[in-house]
């Protein structure tokens, strides 16, 4: 698989999560998946993950994520993002709903084995987000 196509395959699933189309997302990650939310914590499966994006989604029900930058190499994918939403739905790592918008930078680091995505890392300020909540 070229790095191209890896690149594409990256944007489609990014897409696809965007759409919050979860059952589509399946096909997109590979039978060893795993979902590292923060450094040392892993969550095997796509389940895992389909569960963190609902999550956002519920909480930011206007969610955004354009990608804005991505890399490529070997079997590696960087994506830069920049997220956009409105916090009206459930509560955010604890935080009620505050009506705030919220505009934060993220970064996945994700790896592809056999066409599929296998790994995907995720860095994210999350005391950054809190700070535009008001809490």
């Amino acid at each position: 698989m070229s790095v191209e196509a890896k690149k594409d395959l990256v944007r489609r699933f990014f897409k696809t999560i965007e759409e919050e189309n979860y059952d589509a997302l399946k096909d997109f990650c590979h039978p060893d998946f795993v979902f590292y939310p923060q450094l040392d914590t892993p969550y095997p499966g796509v389940e895992g993950l389909i569960e963190s994006e609902k999550k956002n989604f519920d909480a930011f029900p206007d969610f955004k994520m354009p990608i804005k930058a991505m890399v490529a190499e070997d079997d590696l994918v960087a994506a830069y993002f920049i997220f956009e939403g409105t916090h009206t739905g459930i509560p955010f790592v604890g935080v009620p709903a505050t009506g705030n918008k919220a505009r934060f930078s993220l970064m996945i680091l994700l790896r592809v084995s056999e066409g599929k995505i296998i790994e995907q890392r995720s860095h994210v300020d999350v005391h950054d987000i809190l700070r535009q909540l008001n809490t």
